[in-house]
This record gives C-alpha cells, structure tokens and sequence, in this order.
C-alpha cells in the first residue's frame, strides 16, 4: 500500500497494490502493520456498507465527538464518488480546511479519515457502493454534523445536488465561537 498524505497532516489517500493474473485481482486494504507506520493503532470495531442509488445525492458531513471520536476508512467498491474530508480539530494549522480526492471502484483507493474530522460524498454515478472501516462504534449521542454548505468552509462539489436528506440539509451552520473537537 502507498500512503499519500492530503494537505490536511494525519489524512491520507492509501492506493492499495493490485496483483493480477489470468484468475482476477486481489488487494489488501488493511494491514495493522502498515498502518502503525502512518500512527494508526485503534481497532477497527464496526465496517458498514452504503449504497447511494442516484447520482448527485449527497451524503455528510458528520462526524462524532469524544470520547466516541472515530478513524474511518472508506473505499469505493461500485461507481465514483467525490468524497470529503473537513479538518475540525481544535488548534489545527489546517483547522477548517477540507480535501476532496475522487473515489472509485476503478482505482480502489481508500480514504483515512483520522479522528476530528467530518467526512462526506457525493455520488459521481448511479448505484455507488462504499465500505466504511471505523474504530469506534456508532453512538447517536455523540454524533455530529457540519452543513455541506457551510460558507466558512466552502466546498466546491462537483455537481449539482440532487438528492440530500432533510437532516444533512438542515443543520447548523458553524458558529463564530466554534474553536473545533479535541482529540
């Protein structure tokens, strides 16, 4: 694996190394050894799996706080997504500043997302399927959101938006007294 660091310090773009031969392709997209390398060192406790049917459809940007603070990792398994990454964390040179890399089932490359950060997609295609690795186990008490809009951030999405949820729509926008998550 090749860990390629975003601008923003402790997000990467990992790209998996693809062996193949006349029977097909095989890849790794962990290895614990591997990600000790880059300081990775919490368990993967819960992998879900989404699929995004319509292109356009937005899905973030959430994220949780501690002490329910996760990693996640995130590849794309069918289709294109634009995905994203916003850094929230406190005291951060990059504190507010986002990265978009495109994710597809094409290149297989994985997003780590490190804790303090809000994550996010847009679907490229129809029928997007993505797999998510997480440390920490999904804890609604906990979880957080940033709007996909928010002017303090502004991300420039690819597309037009076509489908959102009514809760990724509606939140808050970022306050001026939010100094960001400690983690």
């Amino acid at each position: 694996m090749k860990f390629v660091q975003t601008p923003l310090k402790g997000a990467y773009v990992i790209e998996p190394e693809l062996f193949e031969d006349k029977r097909g392709k095989f890849e790794r997209i962990f290895c614990e050894k591997e990600f000790k390398e880059i300081g990775h060192s919490k368990t993967i406790v819960q992998i879900n799996h989404s699929l995004t049917k319509n292109k356009g459809t937005l899905r973030g940007m959430h994220y949780q706080e501690p002490p329910m603070s996760e990693t996640k990792m995130v590849t794309c398994l069918n289709g294109s997504v634009y995905d994203v990454i916003i850094d929230l964390r406190k005291g951060s040179n990059t504190f507010l500043g986002w990265f978009g890399e495109t994710l597809s089932s094409g290149s297989r490359c994985v997003m780590y997302v490190p804790e303090g950060f809000a994550h996010g997609f847009q679907a490229l295609e129809h029928d997007c399927e993505l797999l998510y690795f997480h440390t920490e186990f999904y804890n609604p008490e906990y979880e957080r959101d940033v709007r996909f809009d928010d002017p303090k951030i502004d991300i420039k999405w690819p597309l037009d938006i076509t489908e959102i949820s009514e809760r990724d729509k509606n939140h808050a926008l970022l306050s001026a007294s939010f100094e960001g998550v400690l983690v």
